[in-house]
């Protein structure tokens, strides 16, 4: 594996933990009054930055979020917009 492939793969498993973290705070923020929580504009900037799948597995698990159309279909478009974009690199770079 490359020093880039690395770089790449590091980043999406720090926003992957960041956004599992966020998401499970957010979620008892939630049911605890007087917390604050998480702005939406965050948890989505976290997924698109890389932890979209882990974050919408969470979300799933742990029903939070699940009706809302930004995450409920919002988040598997990220994903395989994600996907698709490692594809084309891992191509673009082979």
């Amino acid at each position: 594996m490359t020093k880039e492939w690395i770089i790449i793969f590091s980043f999406m498993a720090a926003a992957s933990v960041f956004g599992i973290l966020i998401t499970i705070y957010d979620k008892i923020a939630a049911k605890a009054a007087k917390r604050h929580r998480i702005p939406e504009a965050v948890l989505v900037t976290v997924g698109i930055c890389g932890g979209a799948l882990p974050m919408y597995l969470v979300m799933q698990l742990i029903r939070h979020k699940t009706r809302k159309p930004k995450f409920a279909v919002g988040f598997p478009v990220i994903i395989i917009l994600q996907v698709l974009a490692l594809v084309a690199v891992w191509f673009w770079v082979l």
